[in-house]
């Protein structure tokens, strides 16, 4: 078969990559998904976080979304808690710098706490995806006192 026959012919053969050992990088070693399988837990931080309104979802950019599986006793009385389930460190968007500078912020979801507290597929997240937005809400600067103001209204108390 000739060349003007198979279009595959046409294509010259893939060359190797170097291993930049960036996340995502094909011929990364780390990123073999073979070894490190997908956290369930980790996909519903992501689908709450997906399924937030473009407007908020949007600004988030500055900030560092994770999940830890404990809270540390630091975070705990940092906020004079007995227990988390998420946690926003920061300064919210209301209270940015000069020229509106983003200041880094975290959020943090916390997997243990939400495994006790929620313990079937589906509650666990709904919860999840109500922390999510907990705290989401407090990096655009809403309180927890309005937080729950919203809450008694929403369910008409």
């Amino acid at each position: 078969m000739s060349s003007e026959q198979d279009p595959a012919a046409e294509v010259p053969p893939a060359q190797p990559r170097p291993d930049t050992g960036w996340p995502g990088e094909p011929d990364n070693p780390a990123d073999d998904p073979a070894d490190d399988p997908a956290d369930p837990f980790d996909g519903l931080v992501v689908a709450a976080l997906d399924s937030l309104p473009d407007v908020f979802r949007d600004r988030l950019g500055s900030v560092a979304i994770v999940v830890e599986d404990e809270p540390t006793p630091h975070q705990l009385a940092s906020v004079g808690a007995w227990g988390l389930l998420g946690l926003y460190t920061g300064v919210p968007r209301t209270a940015w710098g000069a020229d509106s500078a983003a200041v880094a912020s975290k959020i943090t979801i916390f997997r243990g706490p939400h495994l006790r507290q929620f313990r079937d597929p589906d509650s666990l997240a709904l919860g999840v995806a109500e922390t999510v937005r907990h705290e989401v809400a407090h990096h655009f600067g809403i309180s927890d006192a309005r937080l729950e103001e919203l809450a008694r209204e929403r369910d008409g108390r």
